[in-house]
């Protein structure tokens, strides 16, 4: 086993060091400010993610990583040596900011985590790297002095832009990378995606003349950004930045798209720069959307459950029992209910106090949400007075469920043991209306109580 677990841990470590190599030699092909500054920089956001998912123990392989990614493009062992330490240390202290200041993992849950996320990881961490890696190459000769700002900038501004795309990107699809989408939500997302491929394509991929291609075209790309993230949440809004930021970096590149200057690295920079401020903006929104989204999921369950027992309360009760009816008129098939009442639960309150006598209700709860089916409505109609809605049963498949609920309470093993008297109504048999409904069983209950009532009395009198 330990064996086993040594193989996982080294090959986990080399598979990422392979993946950080060929996303920074990816990278590097659009340096030009220096060979080995650029702006397009994804490796920052993996070794962060890594670091983020699988702890510290990985930056051997962001070390080598970086190390023969830096080895293969330029410079000496000592220099790459020396900028990958600064690569790491990026990944460390990034991942360490991270988790003590913006809930680590979770960062991308609320808005205020990810301006948190985007201000450490985006802004604070980089410098380390770009510092440490410009020094490097300046000291080395590598490098001119002149322009160490410009050199620095490039490689802070890549590193950034790296970290606020890629490793939400990571860290949402690894957090769940189950798909459960509707044929609905799979049309709409077509569509969205459609939508934002056809639009980057346009904006950045040549379609203009000279005379428009300097105008805010780019902003065309906003609607379906916040499309994304306002109906599919931040999983959907980061894909769709990465898809954008992957077109329009392919145009800029290609001297195409409203960023497109004399310069190359001008106009990478210039594109980083909206890359990053829409991911941020898009994430957040989508939080936010998702945040509201639960929000109002959590006041509607407040408003149709019963606080104390969690099952239905008496709206969602009436709710249910109005859909079922109009159902039968549909298909004419009938419905049954149950109404469950606690024996004896002011002796309870009186002999064991109140709070045992809350325990009851509860455990009587617990069985009609345990063993009832799927489709089934369990509701507290009031007090210690159940209803159970089954929905296509007749008569004897309802006495059949009273029985089982009445005997698991009995024989649920807790202190004080308690009983409970059961009443059965069908729909139409015993009533057209909610009120005949109740009415009906009701008197079946109370026939029944009246029934133990008599039958205890004469076990007592033995008459």
């Amino acid at each position: 086993m330990a064996r086993r677990r040594f193989l996982g841990n080294i090959s986990t470590l080399v598979v990422l060091a392979a993946v950080y190599f060929a996303a920074g030699k990816l990278g590097l092909k659009l340096a030009h400010v220096n060979a080995s500054a650029t702006a397009i920089w994804p490796s920052t956001g993996i070794s962060l993610a890594a670091f983020l998912i699988l702890g510290y123990r990985v930056w051997p392989a962001i070390l080598a990583g970086a190390f023969l990614v830096n080895l293969t493009t330029a410079g000496s062992a000592v220099t790459s040596l020396a900028i990958a330490a600064g690569n790491t240390l990026e990944g460390v202290v990034g991942s360490y900011l991270v988790t003590r200041f913006a809930a680590g993992k979770q960062a991308f849950q609320r808005a205020q985590d990810i301006f948190k996320f985007a201000v450490l990881a985006g802004m604070v961490s980089p410098m380390i790297s770009a510092t440490v890696g410009v020094t490097t190459l300046a000291v080395a000769g590598l490098a001119s002095w002149k322009i160490y700002g410009s050199i620095w900038s490039t490689w802070w501004l890549g590193d950034a832009a790296g970290a606020v795309v890629v490793t939400p990107l990571v860290l949402l699809w690894w957090e769940n990378p189950r798909v459960h989408w509707s044929r609905r939500q799979i049309t709409e997302l077509a569509l969205l995606f459609l939508g934002l491929f056809s639009t980057g394509w346009i904006v950045f991929g040549g379609r203009f003349d000279f005379s428009v291609k300097n105008y805010p075209l780019e902003y065309l790309c906003i609607p379906f950004l916040v499309w994304a993230a306002f109906r599919f949440g931040r999983r959907k809004a980061v894909t769709a930045i990465f898809a954008l930021a992957a077109i329009a970096t392919w145009g800029t590149a290609h001297g195409f798209g409203p960023f497109a200057r004399e310069s190359q690295n001008t106009s990478l920079l210039l594109l980083q720069s909206f890359v990053g401020v829409m991911a941020v903006t898009s994430m957040a929104l989508a939080a936010e959307f998702t945040e509201h989204k639960r929000a109002a999921e959590y006041v509607r369950q407040l408003v149709v459950t019963d606080p104390l027992t969690g099952l239905a309360n008496y709206r969602r009760l009436l709710d249910a029992l109005d859909s079922e009816i109009k159902r039968y008129e549909r298909t004419a098939r009938s419905f049954a209910i149950v109404v469950a009442d606690l024996d004896g639960l002011k002796k309870i309150n009186d002999t064991y106090g109140h709070l045992v006598g809350t325990e009851a209700i509860c455990r009587l709860a617990n069985i009609l949400r345990i063993h009832c089916r799927a489709v089934d409505i369990a509701a507290r109609y009031g007090g210690d007075e159940f209803v159970l809605v089954l929905p296509e049963a007749d008569g004897q498949a309802a006495q059949r469920v009273a029985n089982r609920i009445a005997e698991r309470l009995s024989t649920d093993g807790d202190e004080p043991p308690v009983t409970v008297s059961t009443g059965i109504a069908v729909y139409p048999h015993d009533g057209k209306t909610i009120a005949d409904l109740f009415g009906a069983a009701d008197r079946a209950l109370y026939l029944k109580k009246g029934s133990s009532k008599k039958r205890d009395f004469h076990q007592l009198t033995g008459q």
